[in-house]
């Protein structure tokens, strides 16, 4: 789904205009300690997450969206960190400004679940090592994320 009733109820009412909103990352860590990335609409590789609905939990709200984009059952395991700032200012192809606070979460996926994109908001889905990163286009929040995140599953790891 690529916009709540929520959020399009609002749209409704302010137009492109900025708008704060409440976002959940799911850091999602394989065994050998890779990151699933996927491919958003957006054209960039990110960790899959989106914003956080009325009476939603953050940590819901990531178990949702990995559900929703990429067919995933996560677990989540810990709090990463909580994020905010210019560089988590997205401007959508059609004009919609938004300004995330986002909370990212380290998770695993639950069973033996294979990503599947659901060709709206995500066309691809990968795991990558750290080093890997460097090869993709990555939005400009990563690079205050991600290196927590790796952090946070090298402490975690089991």
């Amino acid at each position: 789904m690529p916009i709540s009733p929520f959020l399009a109820s609002l749209r409704s009412q302010v137009g492109h205009s900025l708008l704060l909103m409440p976002s959940a990352t799911a850091c999602v860590f394989d065994d050998d300690g890779r990151l699933l990335i996927a491919l958003h609409e957006t054209g960039v590789w990110a960790p899959p997450g989106g914003a956080v609905d009325p009476d939603e939990s953050p940590a819901d709200a990531a178990v949702r969206e990995l559900r929703e984009e990429l067919d995933l059952e996560i677990a989540v395991d810990g709090l990463i960190g909580a994020y905010g700032g210019p560089e988590f200012r997205v401007l959508y192809p059609n004009g919609d400004l938004t300004a995330y606070v986002l909370i990212a979460y380290g998770c695993r996926v639950v069973g033996d679940g294979v990503p599947v994109p659901d060709g709206e908001e995500v066309t691809d889905a990968r795991f990558v090592t750290e080093e890997e990163l460097s090869g993709y286009r990555l939005p400009s929040w990563t690079p205050l994320v991600l290196p927590d995140a790796f952090a946070w599953w090298r402490r975690h790891r089991a």
